[in-house]
């Protein structure tokens, strides 16, 4: 599965991470929830500032499976 990664989205104040992985590598991913919708974010720590992108939308369950498919490999 191919992810598609957008730059953050500015119209939601509050995000709650319900997951994520070690922050020691240089590219972490968390799975995040806002306004009823979840999607996946990810960080690149580059220098001079980290790089951060999001995926699209999706409803919590639909997410999960998502971010297990992430997590084994099987998405990008």
């Amino acid at each position: 599965m191919q992810l598609v990664w957008h730059p953050p989205f500015c119209g939601v104040s509050r995000v709650r991470v319900l997951a994520w992985t070690c922050e020691c590598r240089a590219t972490f991913y968390e799975l995040c929830q806002a306004g009823g919708q979840s999607f996946i974010r990810r960080t690149l720590q580059c220098e001079p500032q980290h790089d951060i992108k999001e995926t699209f939308r999706w409803p919590l369950r639909q997410a999960h499976d998502v971010w297990a498919a992430l997590l084994c490999g099987e998405a990008r």
